[in-house]
């Protein structure tokens, strides 16, 4: 089949053109993968009568996970820009070495995260917040979620690189072949073979298997601009410390949330019980949801800045910076409207047990004030990724979370009691968004021209 290089030539057209082609194929793909592990939550919460015990032990988990796909993101987030800019360049030689080397890191590392979940997952658990009457549930989950770990380091980390080359419809069937698998076997393995946890552990590890054999099918195969080698999996030093050195902003996030996760469980089981764990498992859930489309933009910009970044045409890069950036706030501000509007709708989703939908809607409101400041931290982020600044990416991933978010998690239910665990998010929001949104445009977007 003939490959139409032209639909991948972003220094062509109208920057938002590009991007929003991009966008709308990687948006559907983002709002799907939410399904993978929301669906679980969605029918575990409906799973017979210890269904909230069980739910709890799944937002118990939620922490590994996060830092399993931060090791994705390390690897997908850090080697993926840095290929677009030499797709720019024309330098293909370069681009296959980024791609391979990138393979290589994600397998190595996709090993030694399974051992060591699997060695210590029960003290870990205990350590996240699970109680003796959660531990089972999330034990169960995370034993078999633990083997799939490989299929999500390869279906998430080599995804970036199709949606790289412009095949943002073959990246969003990546997400969707997974994602509708697991829709079919959840009820299959947790209702009618009755395995529970285990089951929706088991219809996730199979949905991932089947996203990266098409991922690996296609960049081995003979429609890719750029075909995956084992000649381009020799690892080469400098070439792997600019893919983690780009990356680390990704990962940064994705360990930061897990942090944020660990310690919100921590305060909420203190000041909240598993009653309030499980509420915030539903506004976590909830906000992946509405949250994905935002992030399905920024993975859409990276590569349409980057390439016009290698080619040297600054004002395209000014002028895609601008357009992204207003259609974000726009989203979010929205969607901030809709779920104070529609609170028993969005937690009704999750549970039956009306003692968590009455105890979950004041959280709600709190967790999503001032939403759309989350645009701007995302917005200036992806740019500085998109265009190689890594340090000001990682700074930023860094700032937002560990620096304002984790100690106000720990202050504010001193004072404030349950309901101050959920308040640092927001207020993390305008002060890290405004910081992230504001430093881009006067340390980089003002100076492109020049």
């Amino acid at each position: 089949m003939k490959i139409n290089t032209a639909d991948r030539d972003f220094s062509k057209g109208s920057m938002l053109g590009n991007i929003l082609r991009l966008a709308g194929p990687m948006i559907l793909a983002q709002l799907i993968n939410v399904l993978y592990n929301v669906i679980d939550r969605i029918y575990i919460g409906r799973w017979g009568e210890n269904a909230s015990d069980a739910l709890t032990g799944l937002g118990v988990c939620l922490p590994v996970i996060t830092v399993v796909i931060a090791f994705a993101n390390l690897i997908g987030t850090g080697g993926a820009p840095l290929f677009s800019i030499e797709r720019g360049r024309k330098n293909s030689r370069e681009t296959e070495a980024l791609m391979g080397n990138s393979f290589a890191l994600l397998l190595g590392i996709a090993v030694v995260i399974t051992l060591i979940i699997y060695i210590t997952k029960r003290p870990v658990l205990m350590l996240l917040g699970a109680s003796n009457a959660t531990l089972p549930y999330a034990d169960s989950y995370l034993s078999v979620y633990s083997v799939g770990t490989i299929f999500v380091m390869i279906s998430l980390g080599m995804n970036s690189f199709i949606n790289a080359q412009g095949f943002s419809k073959t990246g969003m069937l990546t997400v969707l072949i997974g994602a509708g698998l697991n829709i079919v076997l959840d009820p299959i393995f947790i209702f009618g073979l009755k395995m529970g946890v285990t089951g929706a552990a088991l219809a996730t590890v199979i949905s991932q298997g089947a996203s990266a054999a098409w991922t690996l099918t296609f960049l081995l195969g003979k429609r890719t601009e750029v075909k995956l080698k084992l000649s381009a999996m020799r690892l080469k030093p400098a070439r792997v410390r600019k893919i983690l050195s780009l990356g680390v902003s990704g990962f940064v996030m994705g360990l930061t949330n897990s942090a944020v996760t660990m310690v919100c469980n921590a305060e909420l089981r203190v000041y909240g019980g598993d009653t309030y764990i499980a509420v915030m498992t539903i506004i976590n859930s909830v906000r992946e949801m509405i949250s994905m489309p935002v992030m399905g933009m920024t993975n859409s910009i990276q590569p349409v800045l980057g390439y016009n970044y290698g080619a040297g045409l600054m004002k395209r890069v000014k002028t895609g910076i601008r357009d992204s950036s207003v259609i974000l706030v726009l989203y979010t501000l929205v969607m901030w409207i809709a779920v104070v509007v529609f609170s028993e709708g969005f937690l009704g989703m999750f549970t039956r047990d009306t003692a968590i939908i009455e105890a979950g809607l004041k959280p709600l409101h709190i967790y999503f004030f001032g939403f759309v400041f989350m645009a701007l931290q995302f917005s200036g982020q992806s740019i500085f990724v998109g265009l190689g600044c890594a340090k000001r990416a990682v700074f930023f991933s860094i700032f937002r979370k560990v620096i304002i978010v984790i100690p106000l998690t720990v202050l504010l239910p001193r004072v404030f009691g349950v309901h101050g665990v959920f308040a640092a998010e927001p207020i993390s929001n305008v002060i890290g968004g405004s910081a992230s949104f504001l430093t881009m445009y006067f340390t980089l977007y003002r100076k492109l021209d020049k």
